[in-house]
């Protein structure tokens, strides 16, 4: 039976609030969530994307704030205790401004690569992170090749010219930054080919077709990893979706046939690739990658961003996302910028959320809902912890996970503007849980099993 520990509340007015343990129901009645023992994906983490706009943000605060933060994202006795974080191979749209690792034009030979930029905005971020949380898990994408190796020559827009020596080279530009990176001491552990490999914006892009990802992967990335020896894993993403969003949705079925089903049904191409990554729209053909390559592991590889006004609305909105894909069996979730100042403005224009602002005239961080969100779900969801299976009317309102000691956390939304008793079971004893108006609750038992 479960045996409660913890009830955990954050609302509008108060954020994470320790709340008296729930009433034992003995009038009966039913549960509008039970657990059951069913027991689903592996758990790999949480965690976000270190930009460069971030690691100038966190540089405006005062140093005992500064390493608090950073404490709180990345150590194991933190708030957060991210787990597995994502990092750009060149300008991402959240740098201070475009750039690669070579842009010297003609450079098949990847003689003029430097990550030297690297060293003054993202390794310092990076080893700070790493310092607090060795086993900080990494992985990486480009937002665009270098221009030289685009049709057109622009960093926007525009796609990767497809010949044969263009691609060598940019096989060769995946394996020159791991490892650049590792001799930075700096691992790693995961490649993603191409953040939104449909995004045609003005900040730094590329498109690519599924034809294109199952080519490039199968006949020269793949190839050669495995010519210098690297351990790094091959994933297929980032995956998203093209706008208008409306005309997306009217077709929304064929992305899994256009992009993942397009590589992972090629076997030379699906022997190099560990994984699959999603985000933003690319929820729409998540549930349909997983059921027909459910050996498969799977990643939220970006939160979706709003208009950096960081609402209570938009928190309520990205707990529906957390729920959405951990349904649908992702095995990490990540957040996209961790850090950055007032409204989030980036380098291209337009102003995005985030968990933490910096206010530089006040000299102070300030830690909004979507912290919170990520909160209720990572610092209890630790690394090896399973989702296991939950029914009932509240079952769209919540995640359940085991976690590697044995206990059970149910993460749970009251997305109603007036308070809302929901009943919690594993089918013996029943608890009361009296949910403030539009809050985020986590809740921790025991199982103990009867003799």
């Amino acid at each position: 039976m479960l045996q409660p520990k913890r009830w955990i509340s954050s609302t509008r007015e108060r954020s994470w609030e320790e709340k008296g343990l729930p009433h034992l129901l003995t009038n009966g009645g039913t549960a509008e969530l039970t657990l059951t023992d069913a027991v689903y994906q592996n758990v790999e983490g949480f965690g976000g994307c270190f930009n460069e706009l971030g690691f100038v943000a966190l540089s405006q605060l005062p140093e005992e704030q500064r390493t608090r933060v950073l404490f709180d994202l990345f150590h194991p006795d933190g708030e957060q205790k991210f787990s597995i974080c994502r990092l750009p191979i060149g300008a991402s749209d959240y740098a201070l401004e475009w750039y690669s690792h070579n842009e010297t034009d003609g450079d098949y030979a990847m003689e003029h690569f430097s990550i030297e930029r690297d060293r003054k905005y993202l390794i310092p971020y990076i080893k700070e992170a790493l310092a607090l949380n060795p086993e900080l898990k990494l992985f990486a994408s480009p937002w665009s090749p270098p221009t030289w190796m685009k049709h057109p020559k622009a960093y926007n827009y525009g796609t990767l010219r497809w010949e044969h020596e263009n691609l060598e080279a940019y096989a060769l530009y995946f394996v020159k930054f791991v490892q650049a990176y590792k001799e930075e001491g700096i691992t790693v552990h995961q490649i993603h080919v191409q953040n939104e490999v449909v995004a045609d914006q003005k900040f730094p892009s590329c498109v690519w077709t599924g034809e294109q990802l199952r080519e490039f992967i199968r006949d020269y990335l793949g190839p050669a990893f495995e010519r210098h020896g690297l351990d790094t894993e091959i994933w297929l993403g980032t995956i998203n979706a093209p706008e208008p969003w409306d005309e997306w949705v009217k077709k929304k079925v064929t992305d899994h046939d256009a992009y993942a089903h397009t590589v992972l049904s090629d076997p030379e191409a699906y022997k190099y690739i560990k994984g699959v990554g999603y985000q933003w729209a690319g929820k729409w053909a998540i549930q349909r990658t997983v059921l027909s390559y459910p050996e498969l592991r799977y990643m939220q590889t970006e939160n979706e961003c709003g208009d950096g006004t960081n609402t209570w609305e938009y928190a309520q909105y990205v707990f529906n996302l957390f729920q959405h894909y951990f349904t649908n069996r992702v095995n990490a979730y990540i957040y996209w910028n961790m850090v950055l100042g007032p409204k989030g403005r980036s380098t291209w224009g337009w102003e995005q959320n985030s968990m933490i602002t910096v206010d530089k005239e006040q000299q102070r961080a300030i830690l909004n809902p979507e912290y919170y969100v990520m909160k209720h779900f990572s610092h209890f969801v630790t690394p090896g912890s399973k989702r296991i299976g939950q029914q009932g009317h509240w079952f769209g309102n919540a995640v359940s996970y085991v976690t590697p000691s044995g206990e059970r956390v149910v993460v749970l939304a009251n997305p109603f503007k007036e308070a809302r008793t929901v009943r919690i079971s594993d089918g013996t004893e029943i608890y009361g849980f009296e949910l403030e108006p539009e809050s985020f609750n986590t809740m921790l038992f025991d199982r103990q099993i009867n003799e």
